[in-house]
């Protein structure tokens, strides 16, 4: 895996993954150009979300709603990428990237985590935004996610892009969307196989897993998230190989 993807593969084990960025209250918001300059300024490698505006420019935001981050209604998929760049996030004199300004805003300093947020069955224009961006950045990068179509799109087009399969326990309400079988087998890694990522990043609601461990000795990477204390990741870091946090300086 060096051999192929450099110093993204080796970066997957260090430094510590800055969560959306260094953020913090009364700070640089989340997933703003302010939490990356912060989070490259204290050598962290950072983590990221992003989705697609009704003309079809990938940004930088995490919720599907503008509310929490922003004040304003509605979702973010129904406006251009010119208003959302209107839209100032809460308590900041910043507004929502693109994905290609945050990735100049970093350059090479920082390995970025693109976490893809799509619903379920509407694979491939995201994909295809963030891939184009990509090809323009010399910077270390890989895509990750929770949707193992996703997933396995870039592992059919674009191959040479680094991947990482998200997964947690699937016990919340934000996966009853998904049904109660699916749900088991996701939280049991079983859509590894459909995924093929190159490394898994697991929220502690699974960690330790049996089932990562097996993985890893194979080879395969895994991270956790989101780790928020030094207590957190004590209890779980013989099982994993970097974290994703927030909230903490690792």
């Amino acid at each position: 895996m060096k051999d192929l993807f450099g110093e993204a593969w080796e970066r997957l084990f260090g430094p510590p993954i800055a969560h959306r960025g260094l953020w913090s209250p009364g700070g640089s918001p989340e997933n703003s150009l302010g939490a990356f300059q912060a989070a490259c300024a204290g050598g962290y490698d950072i983590e990221l979300d992003v989705q697609l505006s009704a003309d079809g420019e990938a940004m930088v935001f995490h919720d599907a709603t503008l509310g929490r981050m922003t004040g304003h209604e509605g979702r973010l998929a129904d406006h251009t990428a010119a208003d959302l760049r209107r839209m100032r996030l809460l308590g900041a004199d910043e507004t929502i990237p693109t994905l290609a300004e945050a990735l100049t805003e970093v350059g090479r300093r920082a390995m970025v985590h693109i976490e893809i947020k799509i619903p379920f069955g509407e694979v491939g224009p995201l994909e295809r935004r963030v891939h184009d961006i990509l090809i323009d950045h010399s910077g270390p990068t890989c895509v990750i996610g929770f949707n193992p179509y996703s997933h396995a799109w870039f592992a059919d087009h674009h191959p040479k892009v680094l991947r990482g399969l998200d997964s947690y326990s699937y016990n919340g309400p934000d996966a009853r969307h998904l049904s109660p079988t699916v749900r088991k087998q996701y939280a049991a890694l079983g859509h590894v196989s459909l995924a093929r990522p190159h490394f898994l990043a697991l929220g502690l609601d699974m960690l330790p897993s049996a089932r990562a461990d097996a993985l890893r000795k194979t080879g395969m990477p895994v991270l956790a998230w989101t780790v928020r204390s030094r207590e957190q990741w004590d209890a779980v870091k013989d099982h994993c190989d970097n974290l994703i946090f927030e909230g903490f300086t690792p």
